[in-house]
């Protein structure tokens, strides 16, 4: 879950790092809010969508979309002196989801980054991140000219565990993704501390 690395930023000699996914439906803005975010260029495995792949990717709705990750996003920002985050962006689509397994090993909690113009393409993510009891906040990328919800409407769509934190983010600007993480972190933070308490206590 967390690791000590020489040179952190900052000039700090050591930092504590924290591993976070980065997941969601095809399109839904993965790669531009890893991008967005990290204070290093993001390393990307990008490739163009083919005609092949047209047979199975279904791009309702991001008709504009070009290129699909088919390994994973990775990036890295620092939250606070001494607490880096290292952020790993899944590929969307289930051809792909092999490698969730091999990426969430470790994680503090996830991202799942919803797109409302195609809300159940969420569906698998949360699953995935309930199923495994890893912390997960749904962000809701604000597409230009897609209809608004409120968290809670999209709290109440996707079936939400209670207490699951809901946000509103525009996936391109480093602030708003920023704010993101912040949640998450504090999030995963109070779910692990009370699952340690709970373990103590049984």
């Amino acid at each position: 879950m967390a690791s000590e690395l020489s040179g952190g930023t900052g000039g700090d000699s050591a930092a504590l790092a924290l591993k976070i996914l980065v997941a969601g439906g095809f399109g839904a803005g993965k790669t531009t809010l890893v991008g967005a975010v990290s204070e290093i260029r993001p390393l990307r495995t990008e490739e163009q969508l083919s005609a092949a792949g047209q047979a199975v990717d279904d791009t309702g709705g991001v008709d504009r979309k070009t290129t699909t990750t088919v390994a994973m996003d990775f990036g890295r920002i620092t939250i606070r002196s001494g607490l880096a985050l290292y952020l790993f962006g899944t590929p969307g689509q289930d051809r792909f989801w092999f490698l969730w397994d091999e990426l969430a090993q470790g994680a503090l909690g996830a991202v799942v980054l919803a797109d409302t113009r195609r809300l159940a393409d969420s569906f698998p993510a949360v699953d995935y991140f309930e199923h495994r009891a890893i912390p997960f906040v749904v962000a809701v990328n604000c597409f230009t000219g897609a209809r608004t919800y409120g968290a809670h409407e999209v709290s109440r769509a996707l079936d939400l565990d209670r207490g699951t934190p809901v946000v509103l983010c525009d996936a391109r600007d480093r602030d708003s993704g920023k704010e993101v993480l912040v949640r998450l972190v504090e999030y995963a933070g109070r779910m692990h501390t009370a699952r340690l308490l709970n373990a103590v206590s049984s």
